[in-house]
Protein backbone atom coordinates (compact mmCIF):
# COMPACT_ATOMS: atom_id res chain seq x y z
CA UNK A 1 0.00 0.00 0.00
CA UNK A 2 1.56 3.47 -1.07
CA UNK A 3 2.08 6.16 2.05
CA UNK A 4 0.34 8.89 2.83
CA UNK A 5 2.38 11.41 1.23
CA UNK A 6 2.84 9.41 -2.34
CA UNK A 7 -0.87 10.01 -2.79
CA UNK A 8 -2.36 13.21 -3.65
CA UNK A 9 -5.81 15.06 -3.94
CA UNK A 10 -6.81 17.13 -6.97
CA UNK A 11 -5.51 20.40 -5.15
CA UNK A 12 -2.30 18.76 -3.64
CA UNK A 13 -1.47 17.29 -7.56
CA UNK A 14 -1.79 20.32 -8.77
CA UNK A 15 0.25 22.31 -7.01
CA UNK A 16 3.29 19.34 -6.87
CA UNK A 17 3.32 20.18 -10.67
CA UNK A 18 2.77 23.62 -10.42
CA UNK A 19 -0.49 24.34 -12.66
CA UNK A 20 -3.99 25.62 -11.88
CA UNK A 21 -6.54 22.48 -10.38
CA UNK A 22 -8.85 23.00 -12.91
CA UNK A 23 -6.01 21.55 -15.54
CA UNK A 24 -4.87 18.81 -13.51
CA UNK A 25 -9.23 17.88 -13.13
CA UNK A 26 -9.70 17.91 -16.85
CA UNK A 27 -6.67 15.44 -17.57
CA UNK A 28 -8.12 13.24 -14.78
CA UNK A 29 -11.79 13.45 -15.58
CA UNK A 30 -10.90 12.89 -19.16
CA UNK A 31 -8.62 9.40 -18.44
CA UNK A 32 -5.28 11.02 -19.68
CA UNK A 33 -4.08 10.79 -16.15
CA UNK A 34 -4.48 7.85 -14.15
CA UNK A 35 -6.26 8.39 -10.23
CA UNK A 36 -8.16 6.22 -8.47
CA UNK A 37 -11.72 6.48 -6.16
CA UNK A 38 -11.65 6.38 -2.19
CA UNK A 39 -14.17 4.33 -0.76
CA UNK A 40 -16.09 8.29 -0.31
CA UNK A 41 -15.76 9.18 -3.91
CA UNK A 42 -12.51 11.61 -3.63
CA UNK A 43 -10.07 11.23 -7.00
CA UNK A 44 -6.94 10.17 -5.60
CA UNK A 45 -3.32 10.28 -7.98
CA UNK A 46 -0.18 7.70 -7.07
CA UNK A 47 3.02 9.85 -6.99
CA UNK A 48 4.11 7.42 -9.65
CA UNK A 49 1.32 8.01 -12.13
CA UNK A 50 1.73 11.59 -11.75
CA UNK A 51 5.51 12.17 -12.25
CA UNK A 52 5.30 9.39 -14.92
CA UNK A 53 2.45 11.68 -16.32
CA UNK A 54 5.21 14.55 -16.39
CA UNK A 55 7.60 13.11 -18.12
CA UNK A 56 5.15 12.25 -20.61
CA UNK A 57 4.22 15.79 -20.96
CA UNK A 58 7.71 17.33 -20.47
CA UNK A 59 6.48 19.06 -17.07
CA UNK A 60 9.05 19.98 -15.06
CA UNK A 61 9.54 19.25 -11.63
CA UNK A 62 9.83 20.50 -8.12
CA UNK A 63 12.93 20.63 -6.28
CA UNK A 64 12.22 22.94 -3.45
CA UNK A 65 8.42 22.82 -3.37
CA UNK A 66 8.43 24.01 0.07
CA UNK A 67 10.83 27.07 -0.87
CA UNK A 68 8.51 27.91 -3.53
CA UNK A 69 5.34 28.60 -1.66
CA UNK A 70 4.60 31.96 -1.56
CA UNK A 71 3.89 33.48 2.03
CA UNK A 72 1.58 35.49 2.51
CA UNK A 73 0.87 37.90 5.75
CA UNK A 74 -3.04 38.66 6.59
CA UNK A 75 -3.38 42.16 8.60
CA UNK A 76 -6.67 42.58 9.49
CA UNK A 77 -8.65 43.13 13.34
CA UNK A 78 -11.85 40.60 12.03
CA UNK A 79 -10.70 37.28 13.37
CA UNK A 80 -14.01 35.97 11.25
CA UNK A 81 -11.42 37.51 8.24
CA UNK A 82 -8.50 36.55 9.43
CA UNK A 83 -10.07 32.90 9.68
CA UNK A 84 -11.64 32.85 6.27
CA UNK A 85 -8.76 34.37 4.41
CA UNK A 86 -6.42 31.53 6.03
CA UNK A 87 -8.50 28.76 4.83
CA UNK A 88 -8.58 29.81 1.33
CA UNK A 89 -5.25 30.93 0.94
CA UNK A 90 -3.81 27.91 2.72
CA UNK A 91 -5.99 25.38 0.39
CA UNK A 92 -5.03 27.16 -2.26
CA UNK A 93 -1.06 26.42 -1.86
CA UNK A 94 -0.15 29.32 0.07
CA UNK A 95 1.95 30.13 3.58
CA UNK A 96 -0.50 32.03 5.82
CA UNK A 97 0.68 33.86 9.19
CA UNK A 98 -1.94 36.36 10.96
CA UNK A 99 -1.59 40.20 12.19
CA UNK A 100 -4.47 41.50 13.93
CA UNK A 101 -2.79 45.47 13.84
CA UNK A 102 -0.27 47.42 11.92
CA UNK A 103 2.02 47.17 14.96
CA UNK A 104 1.85 42.97 15.10
CA UNK A 105 2.42 43.00 10.98
CA UNK A 106 5.38 44.96 11.47
CA UNK A 107 7.08 42.15 13.66
CA UNK A 108 5.61 39.37 11.82
CA UNK A 109 7.30 41.03 8.92
CA UNK A 110 10.86 40.66 10.06
CA UNK A 111 10.00 37.03 11.45
CA UNK A 112 7.99 35.50 8.71
CA UNK A 113 9.19 38.00 5.65
CA UNK A 114 6.26 37.70 3.75
CA UNK A 115 5.57 37.93 -0.09
CA UNK A 116 3.00 39.67 -0.29
CA UNK A 117 0.57 41.75 2.68
CA UNK A 118 -3.23 41.30 2.15
CA UNK A 119 -3.68 44.71 4.27
CA UNK A 120 -7.36 46.10 5.99
CA UNK A 121 -7.40 49.79 5.74
CA UNK A 122 -9.26 50.50 9.01
CA UNK A 123 -7.80 49.11 12.15
CA UNK A 124 -7.35 50.74 15.50
CA UNK A 125 -3.87 51.75 16.46
CA UNK A 126 -2.08 52.20 13.15
CA UNK A 127 -4.04 51.82 10.39
CA UNK A 128 -3.52 50.17 7.07
CA UNK A 129 -2.71 53.62 5.09
CA UNK A 130 0.06 54.44 7.63
CA UNK A 131 1.31 50.34 7.68
CA UNK A 132 1.46 50.68 3.63
CA UNK A 133 3.34 53.65 3.82
CA UNK A 134 6.31 52.49 6.35
CA UNK A 135 6.27 49.16 4.00
CA UNK A 136 7.13 51.02 0.89
CA UNK A 137 9.37 53.35 2.17
CA UNK A 138 11.29 51.01 3.92
CA UNK A 139 13.94 49.66 1.50
CA UNK A 140 14.31 46.12 3.56
CA UNK A 141 10.36 46.12 3.12
CA UNK A 142 9.54 48.00 0.26
CA UNK A 143 9.94 44.39 -1.85
CA UNK A 144 6.83 42.93 -0.46
CA UNK A 145 3.32 43.52 -2.08
CA UNK A 146 0.28 44.72 -0.61
CA UNK A 147 -3.25 43.71 -1.18
CA UNK A 148 -5.35 46.20 -0.16
CA UNK A 149 -8.66 45.42 1.51
CA UNK A 150 -11.40 47.30 2.92
CA UNK A 151 -15.67 47.30 3.99
CA UNK A 152 -15.20 51.06 3.13
CA UNK A 153 -14.68 51.26 -0.61
CA UNK A 154 -14.68 54.86 -1.47
CA UNK A 155 -12.85 56.17 -4.55
CA UNK A 156 -11.35 58.29 -2.42
CA UNK A 157 -9.89 55.19 0.12
CA UNK A 158 -8.97 53.55 -3.03
CA UNK A 159 -6.53 56.77 -4.59
CA UNK A 160 -5.37 57.14 -1.17
CA UNK A 161 -3.87 53.68 -0.53
CA UNK A 162 -2.84 53.36 -4.18
CA UNK A 163 -0.97 56.51 -3.68
CA UNK A 164 0.84 55.29 -0.65
CA UNK A 165 2.13 52.16 -2.87
CA UNK A 166 -0.32 48.96 -2.66
CA UNK A 167 -0.09 46.66 -5.29
CA UNK A 168 -4.02 46.18 -5.41
CA UNK A 169 -7.06 47.09 -3.89
CA UNK A 170 -10.44 44.79 -3.27
CA UNK A 171 -13.58 46.33 -1.47
CA UNK A 172 -14.84 43.49 0.94
CA UNK A 173 -16.56 40.86 0.64
CA UNK A 174 -14.53 39.59 -1.60
CA UNK A 175 -15.58 36.57 -4.04
CA UNK A 176 -12.68 33.94 -3.22
CA UNK A 177 -12.24 33.70 -7.09
CA UNK A 178 -11.40 37.61 -7.53
CA UNK A 179 -9.15 37.60 -4.71
CA UNK A 180 -7.23 34.52 -5.60
CA UNK A 181 -7.17 36.03 -9.42
CA UNK A 182 -5.85 39.64 -7.81
CA UNK A 183 -3.38 37.74 -5.94
CA UNK A 184 -1.92 35.93 -8.63
CA UNK A 185 -2.02 39.33 -10.79
CA UNK A 186 0.15 41.11 -8.04
CA UNK A 187 2.69 38.35 -8.23
CA UNK A 188 2.97 38.46 -12.00
CA UNK A 189 3.54 42.57 -11.59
Amino acid sequence: MAEKKDVFTIPRAAEYCSIHRVTLWRWVKSGELKSFHTPGGHFRILKEDLESFMREKGMLFPFHKHSNKKKILVVDDDPKICELLNRILSSNGYRIEVASDGFEAGANILRFKPDLMILDLFMPGMDGFEVCKRIKTDPNASHIKILAITGFDTDENRKRIMQAGADGYLAKPMRKKRLLQNIEEIFEQ
